[in-house]
């Protein structure tokens, strides 16, 4: 019983032994290399797989997904003799099982060789500048090569990428001065056209700035020349009427004068004494050194005589005043002359004269005095009296213009 026992349990566990040799399960994305008495019988991809114990084994078990391999970085010597070590990166995928086990002993060395070969092949043909600046042309060689001499080995390359490019010691400290002096270009470039531009627009705000003094100092130009315009026509006005009310007074003085003699019914004699009683003041002039009585003076003193009166009856001339009808002759307007007073000017500066004008002619009382000030009086208008005076004076009876005498234009009565 014991020994039965113990055949037993030895044939139970012959038996697992067995199915578990017999039964493999491969994973998704993996081949079994399966050997039948040592040779190649078969490949078991993702699944559950029968062998034969004792006769059929695994040979092999290939990853089928794309694999990574970064091997370490290689020297390379460029065209220009100048070695870089470069580290690369190779994304390969086996494609076929058989082909990667038996062609060749070690498929991923044999990558990282080829790689290697490959890559000093492709920078040999090229400068170091080419090679640092020309790395989708070495990954896309690089692939090229890889892709057809692994293609007899079942594996297929993905792609190649470069991850750095070392040059020497030298040629980075060369290189790091020509990207320092490269910065530095762009810097005193940058720096120039900031300058430029800063001088560009100085020059424009004092080109603006100079206009707009020019024009400033036009307008105020302007505006003087228009002040002393205006200032010398009322200054002119003034003195034109100061002028004509002088010589009105003047008129009508000698008027007055006239008329008082013509009342004071003088005879020849009285005018000769009246005339010699002014040679001596005729005498008393620095430009006065002699006189001379003329001969004719009884005659010329009769003449006077005659304009003052008639002859009466007993040979005496009278005095006989004629009927003042209390009209004085008006001077005739100054038609022709009007354009002389035109002070029309820009609308703008007008605006300005009169704004100032009004702020002139403000009346203001004196100080301290009770009295009103006198309408009309307008301080600060030098022209503007005036006229108003000679307005005035037109109104009122016995001023005339100068020069212009009641009666006859010799001095003689007009009789009706």
């Amino acid at each position: 019983m014991g020994a039965e026992f113990i055949i037993g349990i030895i044939l139970l566990v012959l038996v697992v032994t067995i199915v578990v040799k017999s039964v493999v399960i491969v994973p998704q994305e993996w081949a079994y290399i399966i050997e039948r008495l040592g040779r190649y019988h078969s490949i078991r991809e993702g699944g559950p797989a029968i062998l034969v114990p004792f006769v059929d084994r695994t040979r092999e078990r290939v990853d089928l997904r794309e694999q990574v391999v970064s091997f370490p970085p290689q020297p390379v010597i460029t065209q220009d003799n100048l070695t870089v070590n470069i580290d690369t990166v190779v994304y390969f995928k086996v494609n076929d099982a058989k082909a990667a086990v038996y062609e060749i002993a070690n498929y991923i060395a044999g990558v990282e060789q080829i790689t290697t070969t490959t890559l000093r092949n492709v920078v040999g043909g090229m400068t170091l500048e080419q090679t640092l600046t020309s790395r989708d042309r070495i990954n896309t060689a690089l692939r090229g090569e890889l892709d057809e001499a692994t293609e007899r080995w079942g594996i297929r390359v993905a792609r190649v990428e470069i991850k750095a490019i070392d040059p020497p010691p030298s040629i980075q400290n060369s290189m790091e001065q020509q990207m320092k002096a490269d910065r530095e270009k762009r810097a005193m470039i940058l720096t120039a056209e900031g300058q430029r531009e800063s001088a560009i627009r100085s020059a424009e705000g004092n080109k603006q700035s100079q206009i707009l003094t020019a024009e400033g100092a036009k307008q105020a130009a302007i505006l003087a020349a228009e002040a002393e315009r205006q200032s010398e026509i009322l200054r002119a006005q003034g003195r034109r009427a100061a002028l004509y009310l002088e010589a009105q007074g003047e008129s009508k003085a000698i008027e007055k004068k006239f008329a008082a003699i013509k009342a004071g019914k003088p005879t020849p004699e009285l005018l000769a004494y009246e005339y010699l009683q002014t040679l001596p003041q005729m005498a008393e002039g620095e430009a006065s050194k002699l006189w001379v009585v003329p001969s004719d003076f009884g005659k010329a003193l009769e003449g006077f005589t005659r304009m003052l009166g008639a002859p009466g009856e007993d040979g005496v001339f009278r005095y006989e005043p004629s009927p003042d009808d209390g009209t004085v002759s008006r001077p005739a307007e100054d038609d022709g002359v009007e354009d002389w007073f035109d002070t029309s000017s820009d609308p703008e500066i007008a605006k300005q004269v009169a704004a100032a004008t009004a702020a002139a002619q403000q009346e203001v009382p004196p100080v301290g005095s009770d009295v009103p000030p006198v309408p009309g009086a307008e301080a600060g208008n030098g022209g503007g009296a005036a006229p108003a005076q000679l307005e005035a004076s037109r109104e009122v009876p016995g001023i005339g213009a100068p020069g212009a005498v009641q009666g006859h234009p010799n001095g003689q009565e007009q009789r009706g």
